[in-house]
């Protein structure tokens, strides 16, 4: 362990691991079983417990708590499960994370390049891809899987078992109790379907021709009024396909919770 900067009120168990360059801030408790990568940096009066890993050049701000309990009721005390978070990540204030359950898999599983913004929180079994975005106050249940790139506004709930598709949006204060399909914009209580994240596919690098393809399946899967069966037959049939487009037919067959309409 080299460079480390721990501040003199910090307390810092002897069966912590903190790898070279961490920074440990004011009155922050980092408790036995956690591991810290290098140049993690945690900020004042925050609590990290349990058996929680965290990549390096992870930045943790102040109050947040990582690896607490979960939320559950068949939890016990002496489960042996885990929380475990990517690199360069952005944690902000008063942030919440739990590990796994027993029963869920008992793991927890954070990928790399996500900003977690204030208050947010991450219940137990949840799966988080990488470069995902979550606004103060967006709420996980467990068991909840976020695909790469998926955003969520602000003060929005997430169901337990729902899935968030890759390049997805979510608008602030929405109730979301089904699947969100891939590329798609959301919003409302509960979440519709309002129209492909044409703005994000830009900036994700998508061609005109591949964005054109997707509008055309968002109106045969959302719009036509066919059943699911009946439409994902459509869009097969009359869209060339396209990794992108097998990717949202995969989801839209593979939902266990419904998609969001």
């Amino acid at each position: 362990m080299e460079n480390l900067r721990i501040h003199k009120t910090a307390i810092i168990h002897p069966g912590a691991e903190l790898s070279s360059g961490v920074t440990v801030g004011p009155y922050s408790i980092i408790e036995e079983g956690v591991r810290l990568g290098d140049n993690v940096r945690v900020g004042s009066h925050c609590v990290i417990t349990g058996q929680t890993i965290i990549g390096r050049n992870t930045k943790i701000y102040t109050g947040a708590v990582i690896g607490s309990a979960p939320q559950d009721k068949k939890y016990a005390a002496d489960d042996n499960v885990f929380l475990n978070i990517g690199e360069n990540n952005v944690i902000r204030e008063y942030v919440t994370m739990n590990p796994g359950t027993a029963q869920g898999g008992g793991k927890t599983t954070i990928g790399d390049n996500n900003l977690f913004m204030a208050y947010s929180h991450i219940a137990h079994d949840c799966i988080i891809g990488n470069h995902c975005v979550m606004a103060n106050s967006a709420t996980l249940a467990g068991h909840v899987t976020l695909e790469d790139n998926t955003v969520i506004g602000g003060l929005s709930a997430v169901h337990q078992f729902v899935r968030l598709g890759r390049l997805s949006i979510v608008g602030g204060c929405t109730k979301v109790i089904q699947d969100i399909p891939p590329f798609s914009m959301c919003v409302g209580h509960p979440a519709k379907v309002i129209k492909p994240n044409t703005i994000g596919l830009k900036r994700a690098g998508f061609k005109d021709d591949l964005i054109k393809r997707l509008n055309l399946a968002f109106k045969i899967l959302f719009r036509s009024g066919l059943s699911k069966t009946n439409a994902i037959e459509r869009v097969v049939k009359e869209i060339d396909q396209c990794p992108e487009l097998e990717h949202l037919i995969f989801f839209c067959k593979t939902t266990k919770r419904g998609l969001c309409s």
